[in-house]
């Protein structure tokens, strides 16, 4: 985070895409194929130096499905001993005691179970019924962070099952996160009433400080089909590596700007961060999301904070401790202008 703010065109985060191909077949999913083989490791290994590079500072490894390679373990390792955070979103099937083991060893930092229902059903088997053994496993053995994203639209069936899943998270100690099931461009889908109310509740579970500001600025908006106004920063702080090498503004957006990560350097960071997304208003890609607030805390510290922990009305007892406290703080206390003078001083505004 520091170096983010210090550095205003390194990426802060990257996905790189070790295979395409996935063990399941989610029918809102469009990421993913049968077939294609795993990027062989030499190619990987030379991405990974080629983001480190470029100062990258998280790599989150996913597909497809990322435990289809046979040397993921491996993978981490490199991205590790590269001074980078090292990631996976997974669908959990694949996770063995071993598997965990491994990647234990390899320094993994945080592992991303997605959990779309409680049972399987003909739209997605990523189901708590099915996982619940894997999670209990995690819970015993893993050494890395482990946060489980439920999601909520018109592509589940019953929207109760996310808020299930996400008890179910928080009773294991792991974290959770929510999100909106977008189209295939990775535009809103618009919540009814019932599944509106879940993400309320889910959200009310406790969330980071990060978390519920990204509630707060875009998922509130977008789960009551108003668009964000944000300047979306994707080929600059957030790179989209897929299987052939190439950056991406994201999965939802493959094909542009389309340039190899070889050739990808600092004027390619510094012309996408400006470049505009006509796709930004109603986009759900949350990890690009949580990219664009560190911006937006580097640019304008005090307006940032500001907008982040203003407390919604009738919410204030739900609000997790961090925010309560950062918002009276920068918000409601008598000495809020000393804490926001601190803030100015320690992110270099004046």
């Amino acid at each position: 985070m520091v170096r983010a703010l210090k550095f205003p065109h390194q990426p802060v985060a990257a996905h790189l895409i070790p295979t395409r191909r996935c063990n399941l077949s989610c029918t809102y999913c469009n990421e993913f194929d049968a077939s294609s083989p795993p990027v062989p490791i030499r190619d990987l290994i030379h991405r990974i130096d080629r983001l480190a590079a470029l100062g990258t500072g998280i790599v989150t490894l996913s597909g497809g499905e990322p435990l289809l390679h046979p040397h993921l373990a491996d993978i981490v390792s490199a991205i590790r001993t590269r001074g980078m955070i090292a990631t996976i979103i997974t669908n959990g099937y694949l996770l063995t005691p071993e598997q965990i083991a491994r990647l234990n060893r390899a320094g993994l930092d945080h592992l991303q179970i997605s959990i779309d229902n409680v049972t399987p059903d003909e739209v997605s088997k990523k189901s708590l019924k099915v996982l619940d053994r894997v999670l209990q496993s995690l819970g015993q053995r893993a050494e890395f962070d482990v946060t489980i994203n439920v999601v909520v639209g018109s592509a589940v069936r019953r929207p109760s099952d996310a808020l299930v899943i996400a008890r179910r998270a928080a009773a294991l100690g792991f974290s959770t996160t929510v999100g909106i099931i977008h189209d295939h461009h990775g535009q809103l889908m618009p919540l009814g009433h019932e599944e509106q109310g879940v993400l309320d509740a889910i959200v009310a579970l406790g969330a980071s400080v990060f978390d519920f500001a990204n509630y707060n600025r875009f998922q509130k908006n977008l789960s009551q089909g108003r668009s964000n106004s944000w300047e979306c920063r994707a080929g600059s702080r957030y790179l989209y590596v897929c299987e052939d090498g190439l950056v991406h503004w994201c999965s939802q957006q493959r094909g542009y700007p389309g340039i190899p990560l070889d050739e990808y350097g600092p004027d390619h960071l510094e012309r996408e961060y400006d470049s505009r997304k006509p796709c930004a208003p109603f986009c759900t890609v949350g990890c690009v999301h949580r990219v664009a607030q560190l911006d937006e805390l580097k640019d304008d510290p005090l307006q940032a904070l500001t907008e982040w922990f203003a407390p919604p009305a009738g919410a204030r007892k739900k609000m997790p401790i961090a925010v309560r406290t950062l918002s009276w703080m920068f918000v409601t206390s008598p000495h809020r202008d000393f804490f926001r003078t601190a803030a100015q001083r320690v992110f270099g505004v004046r």
